[in-house]
């Protein structure tokens, strides 16, 4: 798609060329993978920016495939929820409108793998 400035100028009403996690996104998946990081489950993370779809991957080492995926898409913003956590086949582990609450499908995890 090739968008237009409108003749006001104003660039708001366009969409974004890639979507993103926000900085207070960023902190809270962080913070998680930290304290995965220091239970020894976690090694290595990655950041996709698409067109639709910003992604936050969870490796246990540098050269496989993603353990977890964090996905935020803000088109399903008004529908099931834009995050999400996906396991390494694919399967949507949770969805919904509030990372916090999307997340603690993982913490879960964590509580395990320290006891």
């Amino acid at each position: 798609m090739n968008y237009q400035v409108p003749p006001s100028g104003n660039l708001h009403h366009l969409p974004p060329q890639q979507v993103a996690f926000h900085r207070t996104e960023l902190s809270v998946i962080l913070s998680l993978y930290g304290r995965f990081v220091a239970a020894g489950e976690w090694r290595d993370y990655g950041i996709s920016c698409l067109r639709e779809v910003a992604v936050f991957s969870v490796f246990r080492r540098t050269a496989e495939n993603p353990l977890y995926r964090i996905e935020k898409r803000p088109r399903l913003r008004d529908k099931q929820g834009m995050y999400a956590v996906v396991g390494m086949d694919g399967q949507i582990m949770r969805r919904g409108h509030d990372l916090r609450t999307v997340l603690r499908v993982l913490e879960r995890k964590l509580i395990r793998a320290v006891e």
